[in-house]
């Protein structure tokens, strides 16, 4: 396995698996690999002939006063962790390869990025979208691997997909969990020990959530409010938002019908950690 970071190097790789008709498989992250990581580059081996995994901390999906300087990072354990999952090359970029000096060009979307992380991270959406665009150009895959946990992420990325004619199938990998039920994630590092026994807070909500809409309440409200009761419950929980939204658009909805993604935030301390479920009700 190899890391490279020169955009140049890993596209005459890539040109020259794609002469020999080789499929190619794109599991973009950020590092400080998980499990939910792995889940996505096993998928990624299985389906594609060579598996190219970025690890790339973007600066511009970051805003003022978040984590950009202190989000982990250990290219060491990742590259461990890549090779043992079967990945064929890691490409691992500085800044200035991926935002040269001078670098104005951004990929912007409105609608599906206004709700959810979008309303609170106002230039997050921006930042990913451009980001994952140039790494769709730089790698040319036939596929491309994300997480569920990043639900609105997902959904932003299959438009932005079908809106920019990238030929690129996108796949959604199941939210990845910890034994005791907390969404695999690299800003759980984050927590002390009495953190993260507050964490479970989050797993907590979205379980009484989906037993609400599987039992068949659908009022948003009322499930809304009694996730809100849950999180509020613990002291070193504070809500960003809990939402029930159209998957397809993103809007808020005040009946559970059709496809729907029931998503949260919550800090815990300084930490931010995010969750949901999806459900389709007929």
């Amino acid at each position: 396995m190899k890391i490279i970071s020169a955009v140049t190097e890993i596209r005459e790789i890539i040109k020259e698996w794609k002469r020999n008709g080789l499929k190619v498989g794109l599991v973009p992250t950020m590092g400080y690999l998980h499990e939910g990581h792995l889940s996505l580059i096993k998928k990624a081996v299985s389906e594609n002939d060579r598996v190219v995994v970025s690890i790339f901390v973007n600066p511009t999906q970051f805003g003022p006063n978040e984590d950009y300087e202190t989000y982990p990072r250990d290219i060491n354990k990742d590259s461990a962790l890549c090779e043992s999952a079967g990945a064929d090359i890691i490409f691992h970029p500085e800044v200035s390869e991926m935002y040269p000096k001078g670098a104005c060009t951004y990929v912007n979307m409105t609608g599906l990025t206004d709700a959810l992380c979008g309303k609170s991270r106002p230039t997050h959406f921006q930042g990913v979208c451009t980001v994952v665009s140039k790494l769709f150009n730089i790698t040319t895959p036939d596929n491309a691997y994300f997480g569920q946990k990043d639900a609105q992420q997902l959904a932003v990325i299959k438009r932005m997909v079908k809106d920019l004619n990238f030929d690129i199938n996108i796949t959604g990998c199941p939210i990845i969990r910890e034994e005791d039920g907390l969404a695999k994630s690299s800003r759980n590092t984050y927590l002390n020990e009495e953190e993260r026994k507050a964490a479970l807070v989050l797993h907590s909500a979205i379980t009484c959530g989906q037993s609400l809409v599987n039992d068949g309440e659908r009022n948003a409200s009322v499930v809304i409010n009694r996730m809100k009761d849950i999180i509020n419950a613990e002291p070193l929980a504070k809500i960003d938002y809990v939402e029930i939204v159209d998957m397809n658009t993103m809007e808020s909805v005040s009946v559970i019908q059709g496809e729907i993604l029931c998503a949260i935030a919550v800090y815990i301390g300084k930490t931010r950690l995010i969750d949901n479920f999806i459900a389709n009700v007929g």
